[in-house]
């Protein structure tokens, strides 16, 4: 594989008006590219994460968020997804799935090296899927792996992956109110300013009866909620369900196993799921 080194995180501000650009050109195919994206160097900023802690409602804290370095990764994935010999467009993917590992906790003041590349196409129910694969490495050492797992709407292999049996809800751990500018927001503070998250207006053109959280706050959210109670080696992950619709009002369910937790997200009136997650370690 191909490693291509940045001298900085790509621009988002760029990228995003090229996404919607050379989508229409993007007509599919049954070839990822066979290249990486590497940025080397890699200090975080302390105001940054402590905006994006105040955000997702963890505390002020040394240590990053699990969920952390994949804002930091979130432009290069985007690089790699507008580039010319990416066989699909960027809008319209859908985030199916998310996984992060982490192998010690990750500290503000450490220096890492970030890599993204992509991986496993395969067929799905709905059409395309494809694992978006990001990492994070301090000293040499494989830290921090993220997987994203997005679908390209298609014509599908007609399996059953696209249907999930439906459970009924878990009795709620807790409820929490969404405000109506969350997207707006976490979009500040991720980069991630795709309308569908802005304004209900600019969500109606995408096919939303209203603006809809981003599906990493809603995990990262869900993961304030067990600060202080995982130790540093864990894996958590998740599985999006419907959008939250903004503002909402969620309930949220947790349930401790012998090796982590399961929780669940969901609308506090109906029922319906947003996010099924595990927490492992």
């Amino acid at each position: 594989m191909q490693v291509v080194d940045l001298r900085e995180s790509p621009s988002l501000g760029l990228l995003f008006p090229k996404a919607v650009v050379t989508g229409f050109t993007k007509k599919g195919g049954k070839t990822l590219p066979d290249r990486s994206y590497r940025w080397q160097g890699v200090r975080v900023d302390p105001a940054h994460l402590a905006a994006y802690n105040q955000v997702c409602e963890f505390r002020l804290s040394d240590e990053l968020p699990i969920t952390y370095p994949h804002i930091l990764t979130f432009p290069m994935q985007v690089k790699l997804m507008t580039d010319a010999d990416f066989p699909f467009p960027l809008v319209g993917s859908v985030h199916l799935a998310n996984r992060i590992t982490q192998t010690r906790a990750l500290r503000v003041d450490e220096e890492f090296d970030l890599q993204v590349h992509v991986e496993n196409l395969r067929p799905h129910a709905k059409g395309k899927q494809f694992d978006m694969v990001s990492q994070g490495f301090a000293g040499g050492e494989l830290v921090w792996h993220d997987t994203s797992t997005y679908l390209v709407r298609g014509r599908g292999d007609g399996s059953s992956n696209g249907g999930e049996e439906r459970r009924e809800p878990p009795a709620p751990s807790a409820f929490w109110r969404v405000p109506d500018d969350i997207g707006r927001r976490y979009g500040e503070v991720s980069g991630d300013r795709n309308p569908i998250h802005l304004h209900p207006l600019s969500a109606r053109l995408f096919g939303f009866p209203k603006a809809i959280a981003h599906g990493m706050w809603t995990k990262a959210r869900c993961l304030a909620a067990y600060e202080g109670r995982v130790p540093e080696a864990h894996t958590v992950e998740v599985r999006f369900k419907l959008p939250v619709l903004l503002p909402a009002k969620v309930a949220f369910a947790s349930e401790q196993r012998t090796d982590g937790y399961r929780f669940d997200l969901f609308d506090a009136r109906k029922g319906k799921p947003h996010l099924e997650g595990t927490i492992t370690y």
